[in-house]
């Protein structure tokens, strides 16, 4: 088994990247092929090492960079470390990929590389921290338009994914919503309350928005459009909380010292809210296993989303999703609407 790495796509550049995967390969014993410019991964991948070997290196010529459009970068850039990273998957010479680059362009080579799973409109799954353990969120960017079919077919990738991850049978799915009542939300949510109603899941109803942090639920299932707004804003939240704790904890020496007593209670907080525990989020739905990195990953984000593509390989997330599907009753139904 073997994760590609796109070496190139990352906000902080090839060095972060390669660091991290680096780590992934040495603490998870697990297969990197690191794919970029020669001049930009090889002398940086010296310094590090290769991990005992674990870490090798395939050629890219071309990079995507984060402003450009994903159908033109398909077209013109052939040699992308993004295309040639899923290419490596379709020729069966990698078994993931794992990319900080451009996310549109990633999505738009997994689906044209790789193709999707007959009927289904691949997501992007997310996990996000809770009181309780965390929650996975499908969509947070893949679809902006989506009909009620597509987010109960988001229900199902991410019960499987949260079955492959956590072990556990049985997940909670949660609908997001404007209110727990089953007549609250537009005709799309409304619809889709029936569509789950009527399924095998173990659906609980509407979630608010306050009660997603909660940890009551296991999976939340929205359009891309929502998601997408409910991810960045818990991240922004994240980091605004932490800077204000800052500026008050250094305003006086008495706040100091009570910073000092509670030091390791910040740090399990600061540990919780980070992105980069969680690695990256998977691209759902099509025919192979990909994580979408943040643009601003660090080395502990990206040997975390490393170690997730592993699990994912190992766990054979996509021939569980087909099988979902096609024993799933309501998928029928999901189909009309």
């Amino acid at each position: 088994m073997s994760v590609a790495v796109d070496a190139m796509g990352a906000d902080r550049g090839p060095a972060v990247v390669i660091e991290g995967a680096v780590q992934a390969a040495s603490e998870g014993n697990i297969e990197v092929i690191l794919v970029g410019r020669e001049d930009a991964v090889l002398p940086q991948l010296e310094k590090l090492g290769n991990a005992g070997g674990l870490v090798t290196f395939r050629e890219a010529t071309q990079v995507v960079e984060m402003g450009e459009s994903p159908s033109d970068s398909l077209r013109r850039k052939k040699d992308s470390s993004i295309r040639v990273a899923f290419e490596m998957v379709r020729q069966g010479k990698a078994d993931a990929v794992v990319s900080a680059g451009n996310s549109g362009a990633t999505l738009a080579t997994a689906m044209v590389v790789l193709g999707r799973i007959k009927g289904i409109r691949p997501a992007i799954a997310a996990w996000m921290p809770t009181l309780k353990d965390p929650v996975v969120m499908i969509d947070v960017g893949a679809n902006v338009d989506c009909k009620p079919r597509h987010l109960f077919q988001f229900a199902v990738m991410g019960s499987v994914f949260w079955r492959s991850i956590t072990g556990k049978e049985t997940p909670r799915i949660g609908l997001l919503s404007i209110g727990e009542e089953d007549t609250k939300g537009n005709l799309q949510v409304k619809k889709t309350y029936d569509l789950l109603e009527s399924s095998t899941l173990n659906f609980l109803g509407n979630v608010e928005g306050r009660d997603v942090f909660r940890g009551d639920v296991d999976v939340i299932v929205c359009d891309g459009f929502v998601g997408n707004i409910c991810l960045k804003l818990s991240e922004g939240l994240a980091e605004s909380v932490m800077a204000m704790l800052k500026s008050e904890i250094e305003s006086s020496l008495l706040a100091t010292m009570g910073y000092t007593l509670a030091r390791s209670a910040f740090k399990r907080f600061k540990k919780k809210v980070d992105y980069a525990e969680y690695g990256g989020a998977p691209l759902l739905g099509i025919k192979g296993v990909g994580v979408i990195c943040h643009g601003r990953s660090g080395a502990k984000a990206i040997k975390n989303a490393v170690k997730m593509a592993d699990a994912l390989i190992q766990a054979d997330l996509p021939q569980q999703l087909t099988h979902a599907f096609s024993s799933e009753p309501a998928m029928a139904v999901g189909g009309t609407c």
